[in-house]
Parts: structure tokens; sequence; C-alpha cells
């Protein structure tokens, strides 16, 4: 399956399709130039461990190295705690989606919009409604997934690639973030 093609090959996404983010590096650069990013976590992350290092560790370090807020639905709160992290929200992830969509919306913390939403570990089908409602009705709002599949509707995605390759993406995204 080439790269750049839905994990599911039933969905068509339109002609505006994500660009890829062939190295960590892109994601990185997207992150720091983001004046609000938020990040939105799904129970899909809990399912991988990678040669010992569990990928919602990962996450974690993600969100303190990047200051981003996360936003976890509620079968993934448990897990976070757990580790010792306390989510800005609890919240199904058509909720927050739906929060997105509305321009006048000021955030969990009451500040402001968020211009980066970035997505991990949701369903796949639903992670492609939620962005295709986004790229719709969110034009503010760049959207970025952090999963092993391409996703079309994101503004930036990863391409197709084994947990191992993705483990390892998300690993240099952390540690350039420190950089």
């Amino acid at each position: 399956m080439p790269l750049n093609e839905s994990w599911q090959t039933g969905e068509i996404p339109g002609p505006k399709k994500a660009s890829l983010i062939v190295k960590p590096d892109i994601a990185d650069a997207m992150i720091r130039r983001a004046k609000r990013p938020i990040l939105i976590v799904g129970h899909g992350i809990l399912e991988y461990e990678v040669e010992g290092l569990r990928l919602i560790d990962c996450l974690i370090e993600l969100a303190k190295k990047g200051k981003i807020p996360v936003v976890v639905t509620a079968s993934t709160n448990k897990e976070f705690l757990a580790r010792g992290y306390i989510p800005a929200a609890i919240m199904p992830a058509v909720d927050i989606a739906n929060r997105l969509t509305d321009a006048t919306w000021k955030g969990i913390d009451g500040k402001d919009t968020y211009d980066l939403a970035i997505f991990v570990g949701l369903p796949y089908s639903m992670e492609w409604t939620i962005l295709s409602g986004l790229k719709h009705f969110a034009p503010g709002v760049k959207t970025m997934t952090l999963d092993c599949v391409y996703q079309p509707n994101a503004s930036w995605s990863f391409p197709n690639s084994t947990i191992k390759e993705w483990a390892a993406s998300l690993r240099a995204i952390v540690a350039n973030l420190g950089d």
C-alpha cells in the first residue's frame, strides 16, 4: 500500500489530502510554530509497547516538553493518572472536535482558540470523520495525526508504517522538542 493512501481503502478523502510527515523534524516544526496546540488522545495508544517502552509514556513526555494541554477520552484517563500526569480535560473525542469547530470557544483554560489539534489513538473511522469535519468547518485549526496509519483528512499525517517505525518517529519528535 502506498504511504499516502487511506488505510481503509473504501474511504475517499476528496481533492485536499494530508501532507506526509516523512521526518520527525516536520512534526517538531509544526508543534513549535503553533501558538496554541492541543493533544487529543484516545484509548488506542494503550495497546502499544515497543522495546519495553509504552507509547503513552512518549505522549506524556511530548505534552510536557511541548507544553501542550492533553484531552483524554475517559478510558485513557486512568493510565495517565497512574503515571502521575493530570490531563487538562477528560471528554469524548467527538465533543472536543465539536468545540474546535466553534470559533468563539476560548479553549479548556478559557484563554484563546487552538491553532493546532494533534490526534492520536482514536479508532481510525472516528478520527477520519472528526478530521473531515475539522477540515471543512474549522479553517483556523490545523490538524496533525500521530498514528501509524495515514489520515488524509488531517493537515499533516504520518504515512502508513509499522509499529516499530512509528515508535521511533514518536521518540524522535520528543527528543527533538527538547533541543
